[in-house]
């Protein structure tokens, strides 16, 4: 029961003691590393495990398996799918935490703050069936980020462009995108051939 007041107790606490901007950007920063981390810890982890079914994989051709060769490749793809959400979250959110690191360093809150904040609402939609956890803590961060863009936009009496604001988040994601799956075929082997149309065809 006190869980659950407990965001209304902050809001009460935010109105009459207003937490400074750096401070929040710090707060934020470090619950973002933090998530940065378990998504490595989680890449790594998909990455042995697709390592462990390939090479199955290739076993069961040898073997001449080829429905058991089939099976270990569509672990593979499904694995790899997820692979690729986790490789361009993490690398989505380090551009995010480079920008807030800079904010730090710089003071420049109201160039940076509105796309960062619409790539972490990005991310934390795009992980809730991958890695729901991460998910609810990138929730927090956005929530963080959007208060801090209502704080800055107040402080300055500047209105925010959204459509610039969306072309530096999409920016963001494409970059992203491109990297993650010049990194995909890095880490990951092909499947043999035999195995992948088997795969494709189930």
């Amino acid at each position: 029961m006190f869980k659950e007041n407990q965001p209304m107790f902050g809001k009460i606490r935010e109105t009459f003691h207003p937490t400074p901007i750096r401070k929040r950007i710090m707060e934020a920063l470090f619950k973002l590393k933090m998530q940065l981390a378990r998504l490595d810890r989680t890449a790594q982890k998909m990455q042995q495990r697709d390592a462990t079914l390939h090479s199955k994989c290739v076993t069961a051709i040898q073997q001449k398996n080829t429905q058991l060769a089939s099976m270990y490749a569509n672990e593979c793809a499904e694995i790899r799918k997820m692979a690729k959400v986790v490789l361009q979250s993490q690398l989505a959110l380090e551009q995010v935490a480079l920008r807030l690191d800079t904010v730090m360093q710089y003071g420049d809150v109201a160039h940076a703050m509105m796309p960062v904040a619409s790539v972490v609402r990005t991310i934390k939609t795009q992980l809730e069936g991958v890695l729901p956890e991460v998910s609810m803590e990138l929730a927090s961060v956005n929530e963080s980020l959007e208060y801090l863009v209502m704080q800055v936009g107040e402080a300055t009496d500047q209105s925010f462009d959204t459509s610039i604001t969306s072309e530096g988040a999409q920016k963001i994601l494409s970059e992203a995108n491109v990297v993650a799956e010049q990194k995909m075929r890095e880490r990951f082997p092909d499947l043999p051939q035999i195995a992948a149309q088997e795969a494709r065809v189930q």
